[in-house]
């Protein structure tokens, strides 16, 4: 199979979707791999890497696409790939499609089969998704305490607080992946932490493995009861697939003391607050009703290498098998990648995109 890997067009985005050493082994193994120029670059894998690896590099995008069979990336397409996307093609990368109705479109009309990371489910577990959840999470603390400092607009508060000063307030919408993570940060900090989740059983492992972090029920009333306190809000809640649910209203966020932050990390999904809106690494925090929202599509792109590495580990059996047996014989061998295929054949087979656009929805063609 000839596999294609686009350097990336996202705003910032200096991700890489295949190492050198995975580009080795498909070659190895018989496939011809094409790779964008400068891909990896930003992720610290220069062309030389990939070239003794037996891949060819190709200056232009328009024959990546045109050529590969498969073509694997780290974020969906953007406008100006759309038309490139043809019929038979196989399209392996995160696509949020349930936030985004025109790469939807484009996608159906193209007729390829779409996989998305985010989607691809084993034992009620996503596994392409986990590890860019991690470093989002951890990375949500971060950034929130660096805008809390007074110099970026925040209140001035420091998360760990000092001695005979209390520590900043933290409260986590949801307790999965990226929520954990962001709050082991925050309490490795030293800072005062609150998860909110729904599920009681999952309420209960947090309790008894995250020593320090409070977990309270949550519902719309004890969200108001923390938000005056609240110096650093974090959103991740999460749908699998599915558009992020609004659990943050403009006149909940006026509770909050001017100079707090609220970070969202469901902005991928649609984001889970109404003053949310799309935000790049260059831009990365605007202000509503004094609290300072940052709201980056693409986070883990900041730490591209370490991001990059977390990513291809997960991902790079699927690409395997998809190379070497296609799509129905992948989902063969690996059953929790056909919960991965979104759009096939110019039909959405996802139930949470279909719903989240008003559309019908298909069963996968395996």
């Amino acid at each position: 199979m000839i596999i294609g890997v686009p350097r990336e067009t996202k705003e910032q985005e200096h991700r890489v979707a295949l190492l050198p050493s995975g580009a080795y082994q498909l070659v190895k193994r018989g496939h011809t791999v094409l790779i964008g120029r400068n891909a990896g670059l930003g992720s610290g894998y220069p062309d030389e890497d990939y070239v003794q690896a037996g891949a060819v590099i190709t200056d232009a995008v328009e024959e990546i696409y045109r050529r590969s069979e498969l073509v694997v990336k780290v974020k969906e397409p953007l406008e100006a790939e759309y038309a490139l996307l043809r019929s038979g093609q196989i399209l392996f990368t995160y696509l949020h499609l349930a936030a985004n109705r025109p790469l939807t479109d484009a996608l159906r009309i193209s007729g390829a089969t779409a996989i998305a990371y985010e989607t691809v489910q084993r034992q009620h577990r996503l596994p392409l998704l986990e590890p860019m959840s991690e470093i989002a999470g951890r990375m949500s603390v971060i950034v929130g305490g660096f805008f809390l400092s007074k110099h970026r607009g925040g209140k001035g508060v420091l998360l760990g607080g000092v001695p005979g000063v209390l520590p900043g307030r933290v409260v986590v919408l949801g307790g999965g992946t990226s929520g954990v993570n962001a709050a082991r940060m925050a309490t490795g900090l030293g800072a005062d932490v609150t998860i909110l989740e729904v599920d009681v059983e999952r309420m209960r492992f947090l309790d008894i493995t995250m020593h320090g972090t409070h977990t309270l029920y949550s519902n719309e009333d004890h969200l108001l009861s923390l938000l005056p306190t609240t110096d650093l809000l974090i959103g991740a809640v999460l749908l699998p697939g599915a558009r992020a649910p609004r659990l943050v209203r403009r006149d909940m966020l006026r509770l909050m003391k001017p100079g707090s932050v609220f970070v969202d990390i469901a902005i991928d999904q649609g984001g889970c607050a109404e003053t949310s809106r799309v935000t790049t690494h260059d831009k990365p925090v605007f202000q509503e009703e004094g609290v300072l929202h940052y709201c980056v599509a693409n986070m883990p792109g900041a730490y591209a290498r370490t991001a990059t590495q977390a990513l291809t580990n997960v991902t790079y059996r699927y690409i395997e098998q998809i190379a070497d047996h296609g799509v129905s014989g992948a989902c063969q061998a690996l059953p929790e990648l056909v919960d991965g295929i979104n759009i096939q054949d110019g039909n959405i087979t996802f139930k949470g995109v279909a719903e989240a656009h008003g559309m019908g929805c298909s069963s996968p063609l395996i």
